[in-house]
């Protein structure tokens, strides 16, 4: 299981270097939507880490990612009373994403906060851009969208209307992996935010109709440093795999790779890894974090929000005049 004697017992205040880190493979299981400006996102680089042929990929970026598992978390956070329901700006816990942070929650300490001249704290959650295992032109197609009206005809009062648009979708079975990395949590902390990853579902744009994602967790790693790149291991996985044609790549087949590829690239790394937990250890730890029951849940949280209020009393709060 998870050494979680290597956690802080509390956040600290300057950097210790304890890096947790959550190797993923995000695999789309529906059409989903990653764009800015209209039209996905996408960048040229190099097919591997061997194999320098140019590759067109898309891409996810960081917010992309983080976003949703932090929305998730705030739901429940807020279903197990751990984060304020309020919306009263009087109030001190009253926290409201993009709104208003409180500074004191799981959610504020762990994924940082910015209030203009009222303060900020910077992100304990490390995320970056992660990119497609596979070439572009075989995950991506183009949709043709129209907007009926409610007798479900494109006409009104006899006139045709063209509400008629198109749209580049992600195909299901795209692959990007990514690496999650928080730093100097406690270890209820890293369960919120690994709880976050495991539970959420949706990405990007039209979450409501489409955008199913599943995150497959293939390795933790305790460091005293930063591990390999998002970039790094999705070239190392497509030197190993060397994927072609039009079908996608089994979810499997990659998950497989990737116990070849992650040990690779950690020995070529310049951090020193305190636990690599992966395989049947990974996946009984996983089953214990996604097997809580209702009342472990609401254990984890109520200890995270006490450590997010721990240091908020400690390094956060105005120290009242007269007091050091």
């Amino acid at each position: 299981m998870l050494n979680a004697e290597f956690f802080n017992a509390e956040v600290p205040p300057r950097p210790m270097g304890r890096y947790a880190h959550i190797v993923t493979l995000r695999s789309t299981e529906g059409y989903a939507l990653f764009q800015t400006d209209g039209e996905l996102n996408r960048t040229r680089i190099a097919a591997g880490v061997e194999d320098t042929e140019p590759m067109t990929r898309i891409t996810l970026f960081k917010r992309k990612q983080t976003t949703p598992e932090r929305l998730n978390g705030r739901e429940l956070l807020r279903n197990y009373g751990v984060l304020s329901n309020s919306e009263d700006d009087k109030v001190e816990e009253s926290c409201i994403y993009n709104v208003k942070s409180c500074k004191r929650c799981p959610d504020c300490i762990s994924y940082g906060f910015a209030v203009g001249d009222g303060g900020s704290e910077k992100s304990k959650v490390y995320a970056d851009t992660a990119f497609a295992l596979t070439d572009y032109s075989v995950t991506h197609e183009v949709f043709t969208l129209n907007a009926p009206y409610e007798d479900g005809t494109m006409s009104d009062k006899g006139v045709v209307t063209s509400r008629i648009n198109q749209q580049d979708h992600v195909k299901p079975g795209t692959i990007f992996p990514a690496v999650i990395t928080t730093r100097d949590l406690t270890f209820n902390l890293f369960v919120y935010v690994l709880n976050n990853l495991l539970r959420t579902t949706r990405y990007g744009a039209t979450t409501t109709r489409g955008g199913t994602v599943r995150n497959h967790v293939v390795a933790i790693i305790l460091s005293d440093g930063e591990i390999f790149s998002n970039l790094l291991l999705t070239q190392s996985l497509y030197d190993v795999m060397r994927p072609s044609g039009t079908d996608p790549v089994a979810i499997q087949d990659a998950i497989k790779a990737s116990t070849i590829v992650i040990p690779a690239l950690l020995a070529q790394d310049s951090v020193r890894d305190q636990q690599v937990l992966m395989g049947a250890d990974l996946n009984a730890f996983l089953n214990d974090v996604r097997g809580m029951s209702e009342e472990q849940l609401a254990s984890v949280l109520s200890e995270a929000g006490e450590d997010a209020k721990r240091y908020f009393n400690s390094y956060i709060a105005k120290v009242p005049k007269g007091k050091k």
